[in-house]
């Protein structure tokens, strides 16, 4: 896994100070380190029998997409509110100043399909619940939640306990 870490490239005091952000377009960039993350990701999920990956936006559709490729799966493109045509269905959640409001469409997820959740990272975790409600909210079932990396001090796995999560760095 050190091809992956190699190619984070953290980033102290932004985009405020105190924070160090972990920047994934390296790993991007890196052919084979791109192409690691995307195939351990598919392994992990490949016998679960995934309808449809949810990639939450804006950096998990880059790999929501390919994974759902590789897993013969549908996309679900999960939005900011006010991004997708209508119909849609909405979860609002808390932020740490305020909350923010994600959107799917409503014909995205059928009743009792498989739906694996898909971002760049894990960090308090409320983006990846609202994504898991709005998945049960149209009648599916979370499969899982898959993320290129972890800020395991901000606890966002509390937020999804009893979830199969797969964070391929920790940090």
């Amino acid at each position: 896994m050190d091809i992956l870490k190699n190619r984070i490239r953290e980033i102290p005091d932004w985009p405020e100070k105190g924070v160090s952000f972990k920047d994934i377009t390296p790993l991007l960039m890196h052919p084979p380190a791109f192409q690691m993350a995307v195939d351990r990701l598919v392994d992990e999920f490949d016998a679960a029998s995934i309808d449809k990956v949810a990639a939450i936006d804006a950096r998990g559709f880059l790999i929501g997409a390919l994974v759902a490729y590789f897993l013969d799966a549908g996309l679900v493109l999960v939005r900011k509110q006010g991004k997708l045509p209508p119909p849609t269905i909405a979860e609002s959640y808390e932020l740490e100043y305020g909350q923010n409001t994600l959107e799917i469409r409503k014909d995205s997820v059928l009743p009792e399909e498989r739906v694996l959740v898909v971002d760049d990272v894990l960090a308090t975790g409320g983006t990846a619940a609202a994504t898991a409600e709005l998945i049960r909210k149209a009648g599916g079932l979370v499969a899982g939640f898959g993320f290129l990396l972890e800020l395991s001090d901000l606890n966002g796995r509390h937020k999804l306990q009893g979830e199969h999560i797969v964070s391929l760095l920790l940090y």
